[in-house]
C-alpha cells in the first residue's frame, strides 16, 4: 500500500488539494501563518471567504509556491507576491438584505435639523436651506446601509462605529 501523499496540503476554506510545486495563497496576517493555524488557501475567493471570521483590520493574499516534494521545507518557496484585495469587495461576499427592505423612516428626516442649521451657522455664518435635510438625511442611510453589510459579513447582528470606518 502506498502512503505517499500526492499534495502538499489541503485548503483551509474549501478543502481542496493543494499539489506540489503549485500556487497558493497565505493571509498576510501573522496570526493566520503561525505554526498554530497555518492557514493555506487555494484562490484569493478561498482566502476573501476566511476574512469575515478572522476580523483583520488590513490584510492581503500572499501568492506563494508549495514545495516539490511532501518532505520539503516550506522556506523554498519563490519570493511571494502580495495581493490586496478591495475591502468593499470582500465584504461583498455577505449580500446585503439592508438595500432590499423597506423602513417606514425612509421618508423621514434622520438629523435634528435645528442643530445641524446651528452648527453650519456657528462655523461659517450661512444659512441653511431646507432641501439639505433630505440630502443629509440620505447621506446617512446610504452610510447605515454599508455598516449594516460589513457587520453582516463579519457575522454579528450589532452595527460598531467600525463599521463605518
Amino acid at each position: 500500500m502506498n502512503t505517499t501523499q500526492s499534495f502538499w496540503r489541503k485548503c483551509s476554506t474549501c478543502k481542496k488539494e493543494i499539489g506540489l510545486s503549485s500556487k497558493y495563497y497565505e493571509c498576510s496576517v501573522s496570526t493566520c501563518t503561525g505554526l498554530r493555524t497555518g492557514y493555506v488557501f487555494c484562490s484569493v475567493s478561498c482566502w476573501e471567504v476566511h476574512l469575515p471570521g478572522a476580523r483583520h483590520r488590513d490584510a492581503g493574499a500572499v501568492e506563494k509556491k508549495s514545495p516539490q516534494t511532501p518532505a520539503s521545507d516550506i522556506t523554498e518557496v519563490s519570493a511571494p507576491k502580495r495581493i490586496i484585495v478591495n475591502q468593499q469587495a470582500a465584504s461583498s461576499i455577505s449580500t446585503s438584505s439592508a438595500a432590499v427592505k423597506k423602513s417606514p423612516m425612509s421618508n423621514e428626516v434622520l438629523v435634528v435639523v435645528s442643530k445641524m442649521k446651528q452648527y453650519i451657522r456657528d462655523i461659517s455664518e450661512m444659512n441653511t436651506s431646507e432641501d439639505v435635510n433630505q440630502i443629509i438625511s440620505e447621506i446617512i442611510r446610504t452610510e447605515c446601509e454599508k455598516a449594516i453589510t460589513k457587520a453582516k459579513a463579519d457575522g454579528r447582528k450589532t452595527v460598531m462605529a467600525r463599521d463605518f470606518k
